[in-house]
């Protein structure tokens, strides 16, 4: 079997791709509290993990190389291509970088920083306002950014699916969940009835858009 011997080990592209990704999403971020800092760094630590196994090395690959061999002789495993988990499991043909999963990908992905770049701004000018903020993609849910950071990891996971990544998806989901609850209870404290007025005609994380909502 021939080896794309190229295909890894290439920690220079590790290193630019994670700081890429990081340094984009931290611009729309802008983490300020120990809570921004902590949901921030947990998608960083997915981003770097992520990179590692696309560029660096590919630890899936080689824990499952005996069955992937067994199941698809035909295939080098340990080309890039094959990276691509899901086409590879799904028997597509073609490029996979042209496969209908990674053009969703895609999709999510960019959604995901758009929507983080639009969070971001109407949170910036509601606090420094001291308003509470429920304009913009705020008046479809509570916690854009939050389901940003998701759309983002999914995209990513269907490109380019790890065991690490897909171990560490459904913790960081369950964390951005509870960092909302917090931060929900803080704003119920600060903007009191207003806030819970706004809770209850605005969903958390799957955007309703079907109703109209009215900020306060």
């Amino acid at each position: 079997m021939n080896h794309e011997t190229s295909a890894y080990g290439l920690w220079g592209l590790v290193a630019v791709n994670s700081l890429f990704f990081i340094f984009f999403a931290f611009s729309f971020a802008r983490p300020r509290t120990r809570r921004d800092w902590r949901s921030f760094g947990a998608f960083s630590a997915f981003i770097i993990a992520l990179f590692t196994e696309m560029y660096g090395f590919p630890l899936t690959i080689y824990l499952l190389s005996g069955w992937l061999a067994k199941r698809y002789p035909e295939i080098d495993l340990f080309s890039h291509d094959t990276g691509h988990l899901w086409h590879t499991l799904l028997g597509l043909k073609g490029n996979p970088h042209f496969d209908v999963l990674h053009l969703l990908s895609n999709i999510l992905i960019f959604a995901g920083f758009w929507l983080l770049s639009s969070a971001w701004g109407v949170l910036y000018q509601a606090q420094r306002a001291g308003t509470l903020a429920c304009s913009g993609v705020y008046a479809r849910v509570r916690h854009p950014q939050y389901l940003a950071f998701i759309m983002i990891m999914m995209g990513f996971l269907l490109q380019w699916p790890t065991l690490p990544t897909l171990v560490m998806f459904p913790v960081l989901v369950y964390m951005y969940v509870r960092l909302a609850r917090r931060e929900e209870q803080d704003a119920l404290i600060t903007f009191g009835e207003a806030y819970r007025e706004y809770m209850r005609r605005t969903p958390a994380f799957l955007p309703s858009f079907m109703r109209q909502t009215h900020p306060t």
